[in-house]
């Protein structure tokens, strides 16, 4: 695993929420399910835990490879850990608007509404892969900032000789992997999707550049900001 090409691995999430997604419709249409591409869409819950599983597994295989235990990685700091504190409630309140406004205002530009955007994202869905979506609002936290920031730039950094590439790099793929979450022909859903996330993603790779002791923090918020996109689902019920 430590000799894959870090520029492909970027492609990695991307491609394997596709393929999920692909494989769903493809069951879907064994099924008989009536528009089994549409109704896969609506499943992205499933295709985004399957491909976290494999991203732990590549993530726990790298670290192995260099004699690291997983979760070694991702420990609190407890010297100074009030200042890590402090810098996590300053990086939410700046989070809040960074990642709201794109999303509202590209659905607005593009659709002329949040209500299109919202229905295709959110759609009705069994009530079992609800629950699901918390244990994937979990696997999020675990692999998501990992595998960009964790794994890929300090390997890219090493390849190009170049820190801010390598940020930039992590962190655009980082936003461009929820064009395919979930996987809709449709330009102006795949720029929203790309869009709303960009500064977001930018932004906490510069954080974990400078300051990676917060990874466990950012972990953890980001499950729970994950937690709360799944407990959407309820208000459709």
């Amino acid at each position: 695993m430590t000799k894959s090409n870090p520029y492909l691995m970027l492609f990695m999430r991307f491609a394997l929420f596709a393929i999920f997604q692909c494989l769903l419709a493809l069951l879907f249409f064994v099924l008989k399910t009536k528009d089994a591409w549409y109704t896969s869409q609506g499943w992205w819950i499933l295709s985004a835990l399957l491909a976290n599983i494999v991203t732990f597994i590549v993530l726990k295989k790298y670290f192995n490879d260099k004699g690291i235990r997983y979760f070694d990685n991702f420990k609190f700091v407890k010297k100074d850990w009030w200042k890590d504190v402090l810098i996590v409630i300053g990086m939410f309140l700046i989070t809040i608007p960074i990642s709201t406004f794109p999303n509202t205002y590209l659905a607005q530009l593009l659709y002329n509404s949040t209500d299109v955007t919202f229905q295709l994202f959110f759609r009705s869905i069994p009530f079992w892969l609800i629950i699901v979506g918390f244990f994937w609002a979990i696997t999020q936290g675990i692999v998501e900032l990992p595998f960009y920031f964790a794994y890929l730039m300090p390997r890219l950094e090493k390849q190009m000789n170049n820190g801010w590439k390598a940020w930039f790099l992590a962190s655009f793929f980082l936003a461009f992997q929820h064009v395919a979450l979930p996987l809709i022909f449709d330009l102006r859903f795949m720029l929203w999707r790309l869009g709303m996330f960009m500064l977001f993603a930018f932004f906490l790779g510069l954080c974990l550049k400078l300051r990676p002791r917060l990874f466990p923090y950012l972990m953890i918020i980001h499950a729970l900001m994950d937690i709360g996109a799944v407990a959407v689902f309820f208000t459709l019920k």
